[in-house]
């Protein structure tokens, strides 16, 4: 590619989001530099599925017809293969990936998968186990070298503001993909004379419809033309692995994604033998349970976006796990209701039980959960790690994901070897969520914390927000607020695009929650010069030193909370900050706090929805950033006061 070309990509990327401005994620859909890629990987994970469910289905209900095969453990087992070639390449695709033009890439990998699709269908039309196993592990091959492109490609073509749009779209046609491929693949898996021959067909026509639909993708220059790619795949993930965890948060987040894995290839793959021995169901009842899951988790990676205002919103994680183990519990629960059938139930027999409605909505809550762990954790990856190397990370997830994805086989495995059925298979993977949700939470309070700042800015609160962008999502820079309430701080917290150091008054790390939070968020303790001299010296240095590391810095520089709603003066503590390490200012104010029951006003009342059922209102503006040369307390005093207006 010619430096002329490479040039124009960004150019052209920026032109389609200025004219995007603020159009809904599904604007995406139309543009070039993201339509034939989405349905590129659309075709390719419907393929995946269409195979998998048509060979599951196969071997389970039809389990005469394959010599050697227990229908028991086929389903956990065609999962385990199928997962196998993501721990030996994916370091390898990571360095692909990076190296190499990942349009010409997508290309490659889909020419591939149509000689995958080719023995499959080899596999399908001789009845032969061996052949389709080969083929899962092919196809497994096909996705690992997928994987990387599919997740580097998108931060990019897409601005930051769009990742979580565009990640929560790729969720959900992946598992809209995933529900029309179980559709067609166990549909087709029921004619009991030539479902074979139309699964053997079916494949090898959505591999070629795919190959032709990403001539499209359009060029997307390597990240790191000039890396030497090492082909041994042990050192290489060993190097992968520590490049994910030069950045904490990133490697915990990796784990965490690898987490919801496990807990999807754990669900997923028992969904045959729940249907069967569980609900005595019949295949197309399968159909129905995928296609419920699918569902779920699509319709809550498309409402990521809202949910999140457009910004990279972990504190949606939390929210996630907490629904992901009270629905899989209710499930097991659930399942223990159901009423002796003496036959396989088709769809509409089904569908007539009142029982059999709580277990799909506790699928469908479950996965709509799912959807709000998994598009925040992707986004915040992508946008936090190095583009240089962004492909390997990827890589370095997709590992991690394939052995939580084999332990969970084996677990599921190992569990319906001692007797333990599918409900308490559910049970336990529900119980073991808790334990590595706590776990992971503990290791970065950054998700806990912007979960509670999320849970009680959108509970109580329904905020506007006045030039947001302003907040800068990189770089040091001192934000100045006014302050109203004992949750100014959350409330800027959660509308901040990135953590932020608070200069907060010592005192308040007294209290046991309010100091837990603020401990964790690494605010700075600071006390007037006159009670506690050396706090203020360290305060003043802790802030010198964050600035120094492009941090975000807040003080209140009133020193105290208002006691009339009107802005007490401002002291001289922000020009001591900027003395020592001058950075942008950000004056923002907030309005609508006072008089609420985190102010002092004497009549001070809870929050709307406690109070009369609506959501109460206020304002959040943000002013232009200014030249800390300039900066005196009583200039910043005035803007703030002009910012927030006559509305306290």
């Amino acid at each position: 590619m010619t430096d002329r070309q490479t040039s124009a990509v960004p150019a052209s990327r920026r032109a389609a989001r200025d004219k995007a401005g603020h159009q809904s994620q599904f604007a995406l859909l139309r543009e070039r530099r993201f339509a034939p890629f989405f349905w590129t990987q659309f075709l390719g994970a419907m393929n995946d599925n269409v195979f998998k469910i048509g060979f599951t289905s196969l071997v389970t209900y039809q389990a005469s017809r394959f010599a050697g095969v227990d229908p028991k453990t086929a389903a956990f087992l065609i999962s385990a293969i199928f997962i196998v070639p993501f721990v030996l390449f994916s370091a390898t695709s990571g360095q692909i990936a990076d190296k190499y033009d990942k349009a010409m890439l997508t290309r490659f990998v889909k020419t591939f998968e149509i000689a995958v699709m080719l023995v499959g269908g080899a596999g399908f039309w001789f009845h032969s186990a061996p052949l389709l196993y080969t083929c899962t592990f092919l196809m497994g091959v096909h996705s690992t070298l997928f994987g990387p492109v599919k997740y580097a490609y998108l931060p990019q073509h897409l601005g930051k503001d769009e990742l979580v749009g565009g990640n929560g779209l790729v969720e959900m046609g992946t598992f809209v993909a995933i529900l029309i491929g179980t559709i067609i693949g166990g549909a087709a898996a029921g004619f009991v004379e030539h479902g074979a021959t139309v699964l053997a067909c079916a494949c090898v026509a959505i591999a070629v419809i795919g190959r032709g639909v990403s001539s499209g993708v359009p060029v997307s220059a390597s990240s790191q033309p000039d890396l030497r790619i090492n082909w041994n795949p042990v050192t290489e993930t060993w190097r992968n692995l520590k490049l994910a965890r030069e950045n904490r948060t990133v490697f915990l987040s990796l784990l965490g994604i690898s987490w919801l894995w496990f807990v999807g290839a754990t669900f997923l793959a028992s969904f045959f033998n729940f249907a069967k021995d569980v609900l005595s169901a019949n295949p197309d009842v399968v159909t129905v349970l995928l296609a419920t899951f699918s569902l779920g988790i699509g319709l809550g990676s498309l409402m990521c976006e809202r949910l999140s205002k457009r910004r990279i919103e972990i504190g949606l994680v939390p929210l996630g796990s907490i629904g992901i183990s009270v629905f899989a519990i209710d499930l097991f629960f659930a399942s223990h209701d159901m009423p002796p059938a003496g036959h396989l139930l088709g769809v509409g027999e089904f569908l007539t039980r009142a029982v059999h409605w709580r277990v799909l909505a506790d699928l469908f809550l479950l996965a709509m959960f799912g959807g709000f762990y998994s598009v925040p954790l992707y986004a915040l990856i992508q946008s936090r790690c190095q583009p240089s190397h962004r492909a390997r990370i990827i890589a370095a997830n997709n590992i991690l994901n394939s052995l939580f994805m084999i332990v969970s086989a084996l677990m599921a495995m190992g569990l319906t070897s001692a007797g333990v059925g599918i409900p308490g298979i559910f049970l336990v993977t529900a119980l073991l969520n808790i334990v590595v949700a706590t776990y992971i939470y503990s290791l970065v309070p950054e998700f806990l914390l912007r979960f509670v700042a999320w849970v009680l800015v959108h509970t109580f609160y329904r905020i506007r927000l006045v030039h947001a962008e302003r907040i800068p999502e990189e770089g040091a820079a001192v934000l100045v607020c006014n302050h109203v309430s004992f949750v100014d701080a959350i409330v800027i917290m959660a509308e901040s695009p990135r953590p932020i150091r608070f200069v907060m008054d010592y005192r308040i790390f007294r209290s046991p929650l309010a100091g837990w939070v603020f401990r964790h968020a690494k605010a700075i303790p600071i006390a007037p010069g006159h009670e506690d001299a050396p706090m203020l010296a360290r305060a003043y240095d802790a802030c010198a030193r964050a600035l120094e590391d492009g941090e975000l810095v807040c003080i209140f520089p009133e020193g105290k909370l208002t006691q009339t709603g009107e802005i007490n003066p401002f002291r001289h503590g922000v020009s001591e900050i900027l003395r020592r390490s001058p950075a942008p200012v950000i004056p923002m104010a907030l309005r609508g706090l006072w008089g609420s029951v985190f102010s002092r006003g004497s009549a001070a009342h809870l929050p709307r929805p406690l109070h009369k059922g609506v959501m109460s209102r206020l304002t959040l503006a943000v002013g232009e950033p200014l030249d800390p040369a300039a900066v005196t307390p009583d200039g910043l005093q005035q803007i703030v006061n002009e910012l927030r207006g006559a509305r306290k």
